[in-house]
């Protein structure tokens, strides 16, 4: 049977599948193609297009998958971080109907989707979906359709929905042991999708690669892990290949070591924007006795009680009461915002206190332009008094996010081998510990079709061009508010979508099929804030 007569007689020509390798930065691939070590991926680049991929800025998973699917930014797309902050200080983890901008799976159609960070909960599209990073649990809520959970339980027994690296510290041969049988699982799932053969467009991530490189950034390690990807790319691109669709492989973001953690909100507070919540009442009182979040949780883990535990049985009220009692390292509960001006919130992004955001607020909205550029100076001149290297970068989130007023005042990301973090610690900066390495902005892009110039590299790549291509590709406008373009040169000169002209098209929610909404029974399990209200 034939693509088309698989697809319908009705449908358009042409299939597309996206790859996706989370974290993955492109000097890796190239300096393991040229030895030899990835013969799948030299043959990609041999005989495709490729080149690196830049990400969004900050450069983080929940940022820039969205943006691969949907060709915009976030302030179209809506996500800037894992956790939603509120007027009130508080933040809920980001759902994928917060999404605000048609996903791809909603315009090519039918579509199998599987693993991609923030479609949980799954969407009614038509097609299959499996949603990936942040799912809480494989139930009826992670799939579509809701039956397609227990299949994959029962086809795919060791199938996991990720892999925390950080209880692995000091257990690295554990730790590779694991994060390998989960990439068997994953690719297990993946072929169970291949068994259909009613899709248009097959999305699907292995975010693997991110978890591994958090905790061991050395090349032994991480050659093994990329040998195991290799193999499922081979499998993708013989499964592509017979069925003349065009393969686009790409990674959200890189990766780079790092040695030092900044603390933007001790920064903040040693200058005077952020008031830190003093240990009176019942949360002195705790602090005198030892008492803190991370020695409950520990007792609560000798007995079998966790994070998602807590989160699944506990109200929400009764959690954000007992965290704002409980002293330890914590942005959000620790800060006083009645005597704060601005605080770090999530990856990367810095929120100024003003009165028209939040409740608390202590900035008038006039104001926030100067308090911006004061914040901007001060943080530019951040200097580590161990190495007299400036260690931040800042990003003024107008220029960022042009068309969302809720988006974050600014951005402010490590340098180098710096990485910022939101906890208030005692100091400003300190050692990365277990976590050796992080995200860099530069990711890869290669593409293999029958429309697609072998050799071919794509100029200024960035990860809001991959939906715009691929629709081009396949035939179809691409979308009217999009931020990404059209990478032109990655077509053969010959092909029917190097001479076409590119289409636009107002894609709209209406454009997106329904994800069902979430009900109450969702909304009191949903994944707050990884317990008490802690993610760094």
């Amino acid at each position: 049977m034939t693509s088309e007569e698989a697809l319908g007689e009705d449908a358009p020509a042409g299939r597309a599948f996206v790859l996706g390798l989370d974290g993955i930065p492109w000097y890796l691939i190239e300096r393991w193609t040229e030895s030899g070590d990835l013969p799948h991926f030299a043959e990609l680049l041999e005989r495709g297009a490729c080149g690196p991929l830049q990400s969004t800025t900050p450069a983080t998973t929940p940022l820039a998958w969205p943006s691969i699917a949907t060709g915009v930014n976030p302030d179209k797309h809506g996500i800037y971080g894992f956790q939603k902050l509120s007027g009130e200080y508080t933040h809920r983890m980001y759902l994928s109907e917060d999404v605000r901008q048609p996903e791809l799976w909603d315009i090519l159609s039918p579509a199998l989707v599987g693993n991609v960070p923030m479609t949980y909960p799954a969407s009614e599209i038509d097609g299959t979906m499996v949603s990936g990073m942040m799912t809480p649990e494989l139930d009826g809520r992670a799939t579509h359709p809701p039956e397609l959970a227990a299949e994959i339980e029962t086809r795919v027994p060791n199938y996991r929905i990720g892999l925390d690296w950080s209880e692995y510290v000091g257990r690295e041969a554990e730790f590779t042991a694991a994060l390998s049988e989960l990439v068997d699982a994953r690719r297990e799932s993946m072929e169970l999708l291949m068994e259909r053969t009613d899709w248009r467009l097959f999305f699907f991530v292995y975010t693997a690669p991110d978890r591994l490189q958090h905790l061991l950034w050395n090349d032994e390690a991480i050659l093994d892990h990329y040998k195991q990807l290799d193999d499922v790319l081979g499998r993708v691109m013989d499964y592509t290949a017979d069925l003349d669709a065009t393969l686009l492989v790409v990674s959200d973001h890189g990766f780079g070591p790092i040695s030092t953690l900044v603390s933007v909100n001790r920064l903040l507070e040693r200058e005077g924007y952020l008031a830190r919540r003093r240990d009176t009442g019942a949360r002195g009182l705790l602090s005198k006795l030892g008492v803190s979040r991370s020695a409950v949780m520990g007792a609560l883990g000798r007995v079998g009680i966790d994070d998602e535990t807590l989160v699944e049985y506990l109200p929400r009220d009764l959690l954000d009461s007992v965290a704002t009692r409980m002293p330890g390292e914590h942005a959000l509960y620790d800060v006083e915002y009645d005597g704060t001006k601005a605080f770090f919130h999530g990856p990367g992004t810095l929120f100024i206190n003003d009165s028209r955001r939040f409740t608390r607020g202590q900035v008038d909205p006039a104001e926030v332009p100067q308090v911006k550029r004061d914040l901007t100076a001060m943080l530019s001149r951040v200097v580590d008094p161990a190495t007299g290297e400036r260690a931040l970068a800042i990003y003024d989130g107008d220029d960022l996010f042009p068309t969302d007023d809720a988006s974050p005042d600014l951005v402010v990301r490590g340098r180098g081998e710096y990485q910022t973090i939101q906890s208030i610690t005692e100091e400003v900066f300190s050692d990365s510990s277990s976590k050796v390495a992080s995200h860099r902005s530069e990711g890869i892009l290669l593409a293999r079709g029958p429309a697609i110039e072998a050799g071919a590299t794509p100029e200024g790549a960035n990860v809001v061009d991959v939906a715009p291509t691929l629709l081009h590709a396949l035939g179809e406008p691409v979308p009217e508010n999009g931020d990404g373009r059209v990478l032109t040169g990655l077509f053969d000169p010959g092909s029917e979508p190097a001479n076409r002209p590119i289409e636009r098209r107002a894609y709209t929610d209406e454009a997106a099929t329904a994800t069902g909404g979430t009900d109450a029974d969702f909304e009191g399990v949903e994944d707050r804030l990884r317990g008490l209200g802690y993610m760094e």
